[in-house]
């Protein structure tokens, strides 16, 4: 795909410079050739008063040398003959030949005759004794005047689109074609046992689509071996008990060979039974693991808890607002512990605020985090960082009985942390900062700073144009 937009750029291109670099490569080869007879024609032009003058050799050397406006030689002057026995003129340099000077006095009009080395402007100009015609020689090197220059310019101005071109082509392929390789890579990773293995929801639209699609058919996967191998276990332990009774009946069939074989074969049985219950308890450990290595969509699971809390908000006369949870947002966290958190918060606030107190769940997507805020128009909390330090406690004597336990573990599993502070509605928010790289996110303290800053300017704005 790559290579084929860069060659379609390449096409498209090349056509477009041809189009119009060939016909503008004329045109100035044209406007050379128009300005050189155009510098002749005004030097033919300066020669012409004095003949209306005079025909007086002197006088017309001086105005050749005067006309001279390059190297000499380049003007001639044909004067007829004046008088019954005079002599027609020749004064300065004449190159074309008698003929051609002949046919322009004739007709009475400018004309170019191609002479060694160039061509002659010929002009005519009416004197006393009939037409006299002004010679201008013009060298080939003046009808091609900067035109090598022209083109060079024109063919690098070509080559620099091109190559731009076929860069920009480049560069819209690879964003095309990374997002592809990426789903194409998870695939086969996926194919190979790997259930762990997710794509970032990126790229153009339609590879955003086709990754959401992949994250949750790897889910569902991930969900499907799960109950395959619950109940692999399930009915592995559901054979204990009569294996139990055939083992216990084995014993009164006394001693003989058939009894033995019948003994030995339900102690195999056993075995291989055992061996299934550890084997589907390993697989079951391995895929819980691989489920929290893939992460959840976040947003999915806050409308999904927000639909049950709502219930009860909506009993309670609680106004409830939901932001940025219209669209994917991955987390490094498995499903069942981000919805233990949400269940923590969102219960703190249904716990330790009145009736008919509104509350809101925002979910923000940045680069290397995600942030989930619960804030509420409660009361608040007077000291947030005492009770955020009270709060590691699991229960009993220093602990606040928030259940910010939880919540702590799940943002630091991910290299981010909790904050307690005042919300915009006036009472408390809890900040969840779930990082989505654990290195930036120790690293990067000074931008996600920035970022808490963006969103605090962000919510309050919201917050005046709610009310």
């Amino acid at each position: 795909m790559r290579w084929a937009l860069v060659k379609v750029a390449l096409a498209v291109t090349a056509m477009v410079v041809v189009a119009f670099a060939v016909p503008l490569g004329l045109v100035v080869k044209e406007l050379a050739r128009d300005r050189a007879y155009s510098n002749a024609e005004r030097q033919a032009a300066t020669i012409g008063p004095v003949l209306a003058i005079t025909t007086d050799r002197t006088q017309l050397e001086r105005a050749v040398a005067s006309a001279e406006t390059g190297p000499g030689g380049r003007i001639g002057v044909h004067v007829p003959v004046s008088g019954h026995h005079g002599k027609p003129a020749e004064i300065g340099s004449r190159r074309a030949a008698q003929a051609d000077v002949a046919a322009a006095a004739r007709l009475g009009r400018a004309s170019i005759s191609p002479v060694r080395g160039g061509s002659s402007l010929l002009q005519p100009t009416a004197v006393a004794s009939g037409i006299a015609v002004v010679e201008v020689f013009v060298p080939d090197a003046a009808l091609t005047k900067g035109v090598a220059t022209s083109w060079l310019v024109l063919a690098g101005v070509g080559l620099a689109l091109v190559i731009g071109s076929v860069a920009v082509a480049d560069r819209l392929g690879t964003r095309m074609v990374r997002p592809a390789k990426r789903l194409a890579g998870a695939a086969h990773d996926l194919g190979t046992g790997k259930l762990g293995v997710r794509v970032p929801e990126d790229g153009p639209k339609e590879l955003r689509s086709a990754a959401s699609a992949f994250n949750a058919m790897a889910d569902q996967v991930v969900q499907l071996l799960a109950n395959e191998r619950e109940l692999a276990a399930d009915l592995s332990h559901r054979l204990r008990t009569p294996l139990t009774v055939l083992r216990l009946n084995t014993a009164s069939l006394g001693d003989t060979s058939a009894a033995e074989q019948t003994r030995a074969a339900v102690e195999q049985l056993e075995r291989e039974v055992d061996q299934i219950i550890r084997t589907a308890r390993e697989q079951k450990a391995q895929t819980r693991q691989a489920a929290a290595a893939a992460g959840c969509d976040a947003a999915e699971v806050i409308r999904e808890r927000m639909d049950f809390w709502s219930a009860l908000a909506e009993d309670e006369g609680r106004t409830v607002r939901v932001a940025g949870a219209d669209r994917p947002v991955r987390v490094p966290v498995a499903r069942p512990e981000l919805a233990a958190a949400l269940d923590a918060m969102l219960g703190n606030v249904f716990r330790h605020t009145p009736e008919g107190t509104a509350f809101a769940v925002d979910v923000h997507n940045a680069e290397d985090a995600v942030i989930v805020l619960v804030s509420d128009a409660g009361d608040g909390i007077d000291d947030p960082d005492a009770a955020l330090r009270r709060g590691h406690g699991g229960g009993g004597a220093g602990s606040t009985g928030l259940g910010l336990d939880i919540v702590r573990r799940l943002a630091e599993s991910t290299g981010g942390n909790v904050r307690i502070g005042r919300s915009v509605l006036g009472g408390t928010e809890v900040r969840v900062w779930l990082a989505l790289d654990d290195r930036r996110a120790r690293t990067g303290s000074r931008r996600g700073h920035r970022l808490r800053r963006t969103l605090g300017v962000r919510r309050r704005r919201t917050a005046r144009t709610g009310s």
